[in-house]
């Protein structure tokens, strides 16, 4: 029955850290290095196979493949990903490329809804974010209010 008890005490204790921690996060508008490491390993688990484990894309992602479909982009300072507000980048991730641009769009990149939690996909946005200069984590971010600011 102790154990029982001490188990159920120190698991309550790691879920009121975890969620202060993201009520931190979420208030101080960074991420924190627990947020990060997660981030690191969903992004080593299920996107580094195609976005490079870098962050460096495939090569020529500019130039369409055979099927017609362009390869993985990549998600560093030489790709496009920082152009975008975090809502889009969220539904890319968790929806997948074509849901979002519509019109037919085809893309190899599936949704990774079924696949990871809300909170992995933040976190992996937050760890590729985390590797770009000031310069292009002040653009993204501008670009975020203004996504949030229009209620998109």
């Amino acid at each position: 029955m102790r154990l029982v008890l001490l188990v159920m005490t120190v698991a309550g204790s790691m879920a009121a850290a975890l969620f202060w921690q993201a009520v931190d996060d979420r208030e101080s508008g960074s991420a924190s290095a627990g947020t990060l490491a997660l981030g690191r390993q969903v992004y080593a688990d299920n996107c580094a196979s195609c976005h490079g484990a870098k962050l460096e894309g495939q090569p020529d992602w500019k130039r369409r493949l055979p099927t017609g479909r362009l390869p993985a982009p990549p998600h560093d300072t030489s790709g496009h990903t920082w152009h975008h507000p975090d809502g889009i980048l969220f539904r890319i991730t968790k929806e997948g490329p074509a849901a979002v641009v519509g019109d037919g769009y085809e893309s190899d990149m599936p949704g990774f809804g079924d696949v990871l939690s809300d909170r992995e996909i933040r976190a992996v946005l937050e760890f590729i974010k985390s590797t770009w200069p000031e310069r292009e984590r002040r653009y993204q971010a501008e670009m975020s209010r203004r996504e949030k600011e229009a209620g998109r």
